[in-house]
């Protein structure tokens, strides 16, 4: 496995991610709402709670859009051809990724981005077993802000991968903001392949981030843990509970931390108070209809030129190609 040129100092990368938390949690908990980032719930604990969640029989999405790729995977090698170079935004486990190398022809490199170096470790060492000679050019980036590219020849078309939903998380506008971005790292010319939850049945989509063996409430939580491991808070998890919640009106799960009792928490020299009922508003994901999706692109700068489901509507894989 070959890495990015860009050398990975482990000790450097760890103080700029506890300032970066640092300065997000400050932010989001001194906020008249509380929030906090969503990235910031995959740390190494966070990331395997989250491969048990993928595995759960309410969560829908993962095996949905693997049997969606599966169908796909020959028709996007043939239009990406010959030679490409795959992206993979936020490639966390990269179990999906090896249905795309499986079908194209002489991939000419693999380079996942995440911000989580251990779960990115191992995801890209299992897509080097499992395809001897492809390149593998690992980068430790927070994959919503601008990062380099590692070198790769002239001329080499660009894939890239950004499946799970993922741009659910994002407003509508920072939807955008991404897929702009993405856009200039890639370059002209480039595609996107992407995984997009649908708008549903409100039972369904709760369900799916609260389920009955409680391993999502423990992801949420986990954030808190993860509070007081690296940042010396004393939050008592027992003061909070998960909550999933459908907003009608904006399409999208909300997940929060709900405070049970008016409480006092401490945090980098800083004293953070919370109501009985206050909340942390953690993630969202937000569902899309086809034809607002399409209008995103379009409004990002690329063209939706395939997109395909499954057969109960749950679930959208689109490619996207970028405009001019």
């Amino acid at each position: 496995m070959s890495r990015a040129e860009n050398r990975y100092d482990p000790e450097a990368e760890a103080r700029t991610q506890r300032a970066a938390l640092l300065a997000d949690a400050v932010a989001g908990l001194t906020a008249e709402r509380k929030t906090l980032p969503c990235k910031w719930l995959y740390d190494a604990e966070g990331a395997r709670l989250f491969e048990d969640i993928i595995r759960l029989p309410e969560y829908y999405p993962t095996r949905t859009e693997t049997a969606i790729l599966r169908g796909c995977a020959a028709e996007v090698a043939a239009l990406a051809g010959p030679g490409a170079a795959v992206v993979e935004f936020g490639s966390g486990s990269a179990e999906k990724v090896g249905l795309l190398f499986d079908a194209m022809e002489r991939p000419a490199a693999y380079v996942p981005v995440d911000i989580a170096p251990e779960w990115l470790e191992e995801g890209a060492a299992r897509v080097a077993a499992a395809h001897p000679g492809l390149t593998v050019l690992p980068v430790v980036a927070d994959f919503t802000r601008p990062f380099p590219l590692p070198r790769l020849p002239r001329g080499t078309p660009l894939l890239g991968f950004f499946p799970g939903s993922t741009i659910g998380n994002f407003t509508p506008d920072t939807a955008r903001e991404f897929l702009r971005m993405a856009g200039r790292i890639l370059g002209p010319g480039s595609r996107m392949l992407i995984g997009a939850d649908r708008v549903k049945d409100q039972a369904v989509l709760e369900a799916a981030y609260d389920d009955a063996a409680g391993v999502t409430a423990a992801f949420n939580m986990n954030l808190l843990a993860r509070l007081n491991r690296e940042l010396g808070a004393d939050f008592d998890l027992s003061a909070f509970r998960h909550e999933a919640r459908w907003n009608a009106e904006k399409e999208r799960i909300e997940m929060h931390l709900v405070s049970l009792r008016p409480q006092l928490v401490r945090m980098a020299g800083r004293r953070l108070r919370f109501a009985g009922g206050e909340t942390i508003h953690t993630e969202n994901s937000h569902k899309y209809r086809p034809e607002g999706f399409t209008a995103l692109c379009a409004a990002a700068g690329w063209q939706a030129e395939r997109h395909w489901g499954d057969a109960d509507g749950l679930f959208s894989v689109w490619l996207l190609k970028q405009e001019g």
